[in-house]
């Protein structure tokens, strides 16, 4: 379903800007990762980056860029040494037979 018959409540109510950002974000997830709720959180993270929620609209924000600390923070590598161990070798050892 195309983005613009199904547009939140919160962004009818903003600026046509906002709405066209949202929409394209959404009708971009639907095309990659199908209708649903990934579809619905891409947009909104797209969303996120120039607009904030005030009230029960979007506004522009005054700087473009993440949404919080912890958007901040995405798609930075864990230092090594810390989290999961390494993945085991999937090479099997010889046979002696």
């Amino acid at each position: 379903m195309p983005a613009s018959k199904e547009l939140p409540s919160t962004l009818r109510r903003s600026s046509k800007k906002a709405q066209r950002t949202w929409s394209k974000a959404h009708d971009s997830a639907v095309e990659e990762y199908g209708e649903g709720e990934r579809a619905h959180r891409t947009a909104y993270s797209a969303l996120k980056h120039s607009f904030e929620k005030v009230g029960d609209h979007w506004e522009p924000k005054d700087e473009k860029g993440p949404s919080d600390k912890q958007a901040a923070k995405k798609g930075r590598r864990r230092p090594q040494g810390r989290g999961r161990p390494p993945a085991a070798s999937t090479r099997t050892p010889p046979r002696s037979t």
